[in-house]
């Protein structure tokens, strides 16, 4: 059975450059988790990540060669950030964010799947935080502005503006919520090599 790629799948969703670019992002099926304020602040964002990827790969390497669920490609983590009660992003104001951090799955993924990885997880791991809420949905952004920063997470400001002033420049406004897909892992690349990319889902003025 042929493996399933999904990036070529979602091919120009998953790799961007300096110029933004605006793309069209499909529904999609996504593990996420939700949470609030910052990420950095407590153990809430990094215990979501690892519930994440412990359900992603349990599923991916716990399927049965004879079964037909092919295997697939684990993608990048990503998170959705924004602030209640408020239609702009402010980079700044941690504190008041909330987030989903969230990994696209398979089309064939289902929620009993997802349940049976849960209780593999556990039978393996014993308790782990967030397991419980994570959630399979769908999840459809449409059309987007994405652009690509490269450098510490700290200085996304300056790329978040770039794209701001260029959605405008093309007669479109923001829509929706602050997105970003992380293409480097933080634990083996030095800060400023590290390869986010920048999305804002947009809709045409007047």
């Amino acid at each position: 059975m042929d493996k399933v790629d999904l990036k070529k799948e979602w091919a120009g969703l998953y790799n961007a450059t300096k110029k933004p670019a605006l793309v069209t992002v499909p529904e999609g099926n996504f593990l996420v988790v939700h949470g609030q304020g910052d990420p950095n602040a407590s153990d809430a964002y990094p215990n979501a990540i690892q519930a994440l990827y412990s359900l992603s790969y349990t599923m991916k390497f716990g399927r049965k060669t004879d079964s037909d669920v092919p295997d697939w490609n684990i993608m990048p983590l990503e998170t959705i950030w924004y602030t209640e009660g408020s239609e702009v992003f402010v980079p700044e104001e941690k504190s008041n964010w909330s987030w989903i951090a969230m990994i696209l799955q398979p089309s064939f993924i289902t929620a009993a799947m997802v349940a049976e990885a849960a209780a593999a997880v556990r039978r393996k791991r014993g308790d782990v935080p967030a397991l419980d809420a994570a959630k399979l949905v769908r999840f459809d952004e449409g059309l987007s502005a994405q652009v690509l920063h490269v450098g510490p997470y700290a200085e996304e400001t300056a790329t978040i503006e770039l794209l701001a002033e260029w959605i405008g420049t093309q007669g479109y406004a923001p829509r929706g919520r602050h997105h970003e897909i992380y293409l480097s892992d933080p634990g083996r690349t030095k800060p400023e090599r590290l390869r986010t990319i920048i999305r804002q889902p947009v809709a045409p003025v007047g």
